[in-house]
């Protein structure tokens, strides 16, 4: 591949704020206000069961039940402490029916109202349940002819999982294609920025939502990690020194961004994905993004100068804005959908 074809894999994004809209926090906090997105598309709840005695669940659009085996199936990946309650999870699924997909949302474990058994929950590592969900599904759909694809959609740590499952599976992986939002690439960088300026306020709730969490599923007699250093937790490396770290084997905060940022991965990736970033994000910053030396030739990263954290609203008014991330996902995946006549087993 030459330099400039390689240069070419960056590209500057198409999304304009609105002028009443162009501060990043405002498009960072706007989408969650009750009557930006006021739509609620019904689901319906289906049990995981996982490989090592745990579970999670998996949220289907009902109304997408109806179509028929061959239309594709989109799999959606929340961010921290999220759901299929999530304004942006609502959005997609919504774009992805008038598209004619199926979608569902994969919960990580003791996400939403769902409680997962184990004595642990989820980090933006975590890609065994992925891999074992998107297998389960590949096997399904196998004894259905004509059975359309899988598609991937995650947003910032759902982001992360899916481009470390896909840098992690290469051409093993059934999906035809993906697309990760305001992924925080190098958890490092994204740990300390969240520790800086107005950053700190989405720290400070973020944290709050996540301590509770822990109260509700673990005591002050746990011996997995230490109860009064996790509770006195102030930034989130703190946390993930004090909690994430020991729930899920790694030594310690550093052993765990290391292994699970993944920017590490993106070289290795093998299916057409496509990852977009604003450069205002509050969550990271520009410094999490990476050169194109680092990305494979099926990797596209689109940058937009503003846009906040999964906010980017580019329209309508204050009070019924419109979102430029749901069209921009599904169209971008529509692309691989067209060219799925493909033999399924040439992928693995």
């Amino acid at each position: 591949m030459t330099s400039k074809s390689h240069e070419e894999q960056i590209i500057q994004s198409t999304f304009r704020a609105p002028w009443w809209l162009r501060n990043p926090h405002l498009q960072t906090i706007y989408p969650n206000l009750p009557w930006s997105w006021p739509s609620r598309p019904r689901l319906r709840r289906e049990t995981l069961k996982l490989p090592d005695g745990d579970i999670t669940a998996v949220d289907w659009l009902i109304e997408a039940d109806s179509l028929p085996n061959s239309s594709p199936l989109l799999i959606i990946l929340h961010g921290l402490e999220g759901s299929s309650e999530s304004a942006y999870v609502r959005m997609l699924m919504e774009a992805a029916f008038i598209k004619g997909w199926r979608s569902c949302v994969l919960l990580f474990r003791d996400c939403g109202d769902h409680r997962n058994r184990l004595p642990r929950r989820y980090h933006a590592g975590e890609t065994n349940d992925l891999r074992y969900f998107l297998d389960l599904l590949y096997t399904k759909r196998s004894d259905f002819e004509n059975a359309g694809p899988l598609l991937a959609a995650g947003y910032s740590l759902g982001g992360n999982v899916l481009l470390k499952y896909l840098g992690e599976s290469q051409s093993e992986t059934p999906l035809a294609a993906a697309t990760a939002v305001c992924v925080p690439l190098n958890l490092h960088i994204s740990a300390k920025k969240l520790n800086i300026d107005l950053s700190r306020i989405y720290q400070k709730y973020l944290l709050k939502r996540m301590k509770s969490s822990i109260t509700r599923k673990f005591n002050r007699n746990t011996k997995i990690f230490d109860w009064d250093l996790a509770m006195s937790a102030r930034t989130f490396a703190e946390f993930d020194e004090y909690i994430t770290a020991p729930l899920h084997g790694f030594d310690g905060v550093n052993d765990y961004y290391d292994r699970c940022s993944s920017t590490h991965f993106l070289g290795d990736i093998e299916r057409p994905t496509l990852i977009i970033n604003s450069l205002d994000d509050p969550f990271m910053g520009p410094d999490v993004l990476p050169t194109a030396d680092k990305l494979a030739k099926n990797v596209t990263l689109e940058i937009a100068r503003k846009g906040g954290h999964v906010g980017f609203i580019n329209g309508g008014t204050p009070f019924k804005p419109t979102f430029f991330l749901p069209r921009r996902i599904t169209d971008f995946l529509e692309s691989p959908v067209s060219n799925h006549g493909l033999e399924e087993k040439d992928k693995f």
